[in-house]
């Protein structure tokens, strides 16, 4: 993954001072990946059930389908780590849609820590859908 200094700023279209309310947070969703350790292999199918009850609010499919699910950790004790992405900046759900994914997560037994980073890189593209998803929303 790039250091962030040399990501390109999505925003820099933007006038000064515009576009700060549909800006996603700045340094929010910055999970920090979990040590070394086991990886719990019963608990991984539960969970990713649960992401899949997420869906986007205006593509009619789950996150897991739609390919925004990046990277999914889960080890022994419980511990959940996901690295996930959005279709665009600009999306109106980034503020919320992490803790929408923490709250679906949590409610699975035996999960006891929930961290969720949202990340802009690489940007996500419809070649990321599973051809499920892709069949769902007719581009097959």
């Amino acid at each position: 993954m790039a250091d962030r200094g040399e990501e390109s700023d999505y925003f820099d279209f933007l006038p000064e001072g515009e576009g700060e309310a549909e800006r996603p947070p700045e340094g929010e969703g910055e999970a920090e990946r979990p040590p070394e350790g086991e990886d719990d292999a019963v608990l991984i199918g539960p969970v990713l059930e649960a992401l899949k009850t997420v869906r986007d609010p205006e593509i009619p499919c789950n996150l897991v389908d739609l390919g925004l699910i990046y990277d999914l950790v889960v080890k022994k004790g419980g511990l959940v780590y996901v690295e996930m992405t959005l279709t665009t900046p600009n999306c109106p759900v980034a503020a919320n849609m992490p803790s929408e994914v923490g709250e679906a997560i949590r409610d699975v037994p035996g999960v006891s820590d929930v961290r969720v980073n949202l990340v802009w890189s690489p940007p996500w593209t419809p070649e990321r859908m599973t051809e499920e998803a892709r069949l769902e929303l007719g581009m097959l």
